[in-house]
């Protein structure tokens, strides 16, 4: 990364700066013709008297001249205007593939930084300074050589035009030149020392606040909600302070350049004026001098602004590459090279006085190192109290970072050494926090697979064209030119042959670390387009019919109502039961169904709404009977009541006021809250008696005067005979609710689900449905557990030679650690497997154990050899 701006600039836009350069210059004569034409206009067409005049051998009178000098004079306005359009057209695409650049090269330096330093800096610092803060630096690029050489141009034009009228003029309009040129440098460089502090204090603010959002639990916690106030409070008080001093500056900036802005032309009327009543100047030329000047001022300010914006950008392009190279960071061959041949991972390993600092120690403290050996491949326990530098010794082992010191070589092979290309295929590191994606669960399984493009993408010619453009873009930009629409995945890492068979391994890898089942679930709450797949949209529908068959037991019949269009289902709401279909337009939200004026026009029409009106008014007087005296936080509201504890209130108002008022005379308002009210009622779950059949049978009327009109592709309706592709697979094959208040009904009726789909083998399809699960940021969107699993997977996917496992399966239960550790033994038979235990008493399953203290290896040897008492080995499994 270039150190100065300049550097960067002319190292990387160099062609384009000559070609802007050569354009400015070429727009200079047309500009200095378009200053002197209006003086030839006023002089010899309007005020001249010498007509006819010749013109290239033809007579013209004096209207002809003037339309024929005004229509010259229209033409040079086109080609300045021209001029501009392509220099700040240019301009804009050369700073915007420089910006391209530099943030390109800025995250290829994040992807090399040391990982201490991401403890040491916020994420969101990072970011700020990546996105928001390299922002200005491109679009400084373009201007920063043509905008000088433009603006500095089109002043120095017009600047000589004026002298070339009158001596006297030219030296009036740049007088005061060179007081602005004293002052607002040195104002300017007090703002821009200024702007460094703020940039700074806002990147401190910006880390604060990362760090309370992510630990706001421990605000909550500890009652620290004041004390976060207070600091936010003074922090934003210090960036006040700097940024008032910065207005004042600024703006006395500006002040001083008004000032002298509008002094010039009392020089000019006066100077002039003079001139002109002794016959020193003509009229014409002090109007021309007059309409320059006007001109002149646009480019001043604009060297200024520019000026002033040269220092600012140079500070945040300093900033940038002093936060950008720090030291320790790996170099950048050790990412890009692609060895010819790739080293099998055997034979002995031998790790020599390794560094396992995260950072120097500047106090001079004696530095512990450690040495070690040990065959591969072969089980290998590392062991350690904590702080004992396990943790660092895996991350290191793993090429994940690189050590302050030492070596490691297996056979000529220098792990410490080498590139990704051989560390990041033949080893996997698995650590006690599962680092995940926002993506589905297919992309953060595979993505240990995806090193380089292995296979072109197919595009029609069109496509291939516009991707050709796309990425010779790229490479004109520094970026890189591989295409991400190309296959990634490497087949032959994952030991298949190409992409038939890479479900059918995830499902193996998933099973090993026990997430099979997981995936399952997912794939059954999840759901498919059966236009995309219709295949198995039929197959669902045969399992939602065999689960029909299965429940006319009628010792299971009772747990599900299943959805019959001519039957009202007292498990589900009456918004539910109304629309008989899953909401595809927002307007028809089950929440909001009451508010909908299609759906109160067909109540109205079918004599209800006065009726739902009164049964939301009843539901109102048990509501506020019920919960008056129940404390606003309790449960007791979510679980049971239709009305919100802080609306509560507002419906006993409503109650009082309204006492005896038919539904009719209501206000619309009122009308509303209580018509909101009977749409969440389940009849088997309230039992509150506003349900009888005669009102049913009345809403299944309404229910199919509703879809009868119903604007088309609102709702996604309930067919028996038809796949619904807005509800999940479980739900489809179900087809209907759990029949409330049957204990168990939940885990009978799921077994049944799971029966029918493995009875008709859709388990492979329905966990590839899972694959597509969004697992959410960092994957939220499951489990500690779950995580650890996949993490596993993805790691175990690629095949490699060495698995290094950090503490990984501690937040499973102990039986799942046991379940999945016999398993990893089984798959890496023949291949090294170093694992960190954090069950001591595990070590007795490994073949070489390594036990660590403050970062050096005190014992090292076969198990056999150190579990005996007085070892440290021995320590460790008695404290357990």
């Amino acid at each position: 990364m270039e150190r100065s701006l300049l550097g960067f600039i002319l190292k990387y836009s160099k062609r384009e700066q000559v070609m802007l350069l050569i354009g400015t210059v070429a727009s200079f004569p047309f500009l200095y013709v378009s200053l002197d034409l209006p003086k030839t206009i006023i002089n010899k067409a309007i005020g001249g008297r010498a007509f006819p005049v010749e013109f290239f051998g033809q007579p013209l009178d004096q209207i002809p001249y003037l339309l024929l000098l005004c229509g010259f004079y229209l033409i040079l306005v086109f080609i300045n205007g021209g001029f501009k359009y392509f220099l700040n057209v240019y301009r804009g695409v050369v700073g915007e593939r420089m910006l391209r650049r530099l943030r390109y090269q800025l995250f290829s330096r994040v992807l090399r930084f040391p990982l201490p330093l991401f403890r040491r800096r916020s994420q969101g610092e990072i970011i700020s300074m990546l996105t928001a803060e390299s922002e200005d630096i491109g679009g400084f690029v373009g201007d920063s050589i043509a905008l000088p050489a433009f603006q500095g141009g089109t002043l120095l034009t017009i600047i000589i035009f004026m002298f070339w009228q009158d001596w006297i003029l030219g030296l009036a309009a740049i007088a005061l030149y060179p007081l602005q040129a004293y002052f607002i440098p040195k104002l300017q460089f007090r703002v821009n020392q200024l702007n460094k502090q703020r940039v700074v204090q806002v990147r401190g603010l910006s880390e604060r606040i990362g760090e309370v959002v992510t630990g706001v639990q421990e605000v909550h916690g500890h009652d620290t909600s004041r004390l976060e106030l207070a600091t936010f409070s003074e922090r934003m008080g210090e960036i006040y302070g700097v940024r008032l001093r910065i207005y004042m500056l600024k703006f006395l900036v500006k002040f001083l350049n008004n000032f002298i802005d509008k002094l010039t032309p009392f020089f000019f009327y006066s100077i002039g004026g003079y001139l002109v009543i002794n016959g020193k100047l003509s009229f014409g030329a002090l109007v021309a001098v007059l309409a320059a000047y006007k001109d002149v001022s646009a480019p001043w300010k604009e060297l200024l602004r520019y000026y002033q914006n040269l220092e600012n950008i140079r500070i945040k392009y300093d900033l940038l590459v002093e936060n950008f190279d720090p030291p320790g960071m790996l170099e950048e061959r050790l990412q890009t090279e692609e060895p010819e041949t790739t080293p099998q991972l055997t034979g002995l390993l031998i790790a020599t006085n390794l560094d396992l600092r995260e950072e120097v120690d500047t106090t001079g403290a004696p530095t512990a190192v450690a040495s070690f050996k040990f065959d591969l491949p072969q089980r290998v326990a590392v062991l350690g109290k904590a702080g004992s530098g396990c943790d660092r010794l895996a991350i290191v082992l793993a090429g994940v970072d690189r050590p302050l010191g030492g070596t490691i070589t297996l056979g000529d092979l220098r792990l410490t050494e080498a590139p990704e290309a051989i560390t990041g295929r033949k080893i996997a590191y698995v650590g006690p926090e599962a680092r995940l994606r926002q993506g589905t669960l297919r992309e953060n399984l595979f993505y240990s697979l995806m090193h380089r493009p292995v296979k072109a993408p197919a595009y029609s010619d069109a496509e291939r064209s516009a991707r050709e453009r796309t990425l010779a873009e790229a490479t004109m930009a520094g970026n890189s030119a591989l295409d991400i629409n190309a296959d990634w995945i490497d087949y032959e890492a994952a030991g298949i042959a190409g992409p038939e068979a890479l479900i059918d391994r995830a499902i193996e890898v998933l099973t090993l670390v026990d997430m099979d089942r997981d995936v399952y679930e997912l794939g059954l709450r999840g759901t498919i387009d059966p236009e995309v797949q219709p295949v198995l949209a039929q197959q669902i529908l045969e399992a939602r019919r065999r689960l029909r068959d299965r429940l006319k037991d009628p010792q299971i019949a009772a747990l599900v109502e299943q959805f019959d269009r001519d039957r009202y289902n007292d498990n589900m709401t009456v918004a539910e039961n109304l629309l008989f279909g899953t909401p595809r337009d927002k307007s028809f939200d089950l929440e909001q169904l009451s508010e909908n004026p299609y759906v109160r026009e067909v109540l109205q029409k079918q004599g209800l709404m006065d009726e739902m009106i009164e049964a939301g008014r009843s539901i109102a007087k048990v509501m506020v009977d019920l919960f008056a005296d129940v404390e606003p936080g309790s449960e007791l509201f979510e679980q049971y009541s239709f009305i919100r504890a802080e609306d509560l209130s507002v419906f006993q108002s409503i109650l009082q006021r309204t006492e005896g008022v038919p539904p009719s005379e209501l206000g619309a308002a009122d009308r509303s809250m209580f018509l909101s009210l009977p749409f969440k009622g389940i009849p088997a779950r309230h039992r509150l008696g506003l349900m009888d059949d005669q009102r049913r049978a009345r809403l299944l009327e309404a229910r199919h005067a509703l879809a009868e009109s119903l604007p088309e592709g609102a709702v996604e309706f309930f067919d028996v005979e038809k796949y619904n592709p807005a509800i999940s697979i479980q739900d489809n094959v179900l087809f209907g609710r759990l029949a409330y208040g049957k204990g168990r009904s939940a885990a009978e009726v799921g077994a049944l689900v799971h029966a029918v789909v493995e009875e008709l083998g859709l388990r492979r399809s329905v966990m590839e449905v899972g694959f597509e699960y969004n697992v959410g940021i960092g994957g939220s969107r499951l489990t500690a557990a779950q995580r650890q699993k996949l993490a596993l997977a993805r790691a175990v996917l690629k095949r490699p030679e060495l698995l290094v496992i950090d503490h990984a399966t501690a937040t499973l239960d102990p039986g799942s650690q046991t379940k999945i550790m016999g398993k990893l033994f089984a798959e890496f038979q023949g291949r090294g497997l170093v694992w960190i235990l954090h069950r001591p008493d595990d070590c007795n399953q490994f073949e070489h154990v390594l036990v660590m203290e403050a970062g050096k290896v005190i014992e090292q040897g076969a198990v056999t050899e150190l579990n005996k008492p007085g070892t440290a080995l021995q320590e460790l499994v008695a404290a357990g």
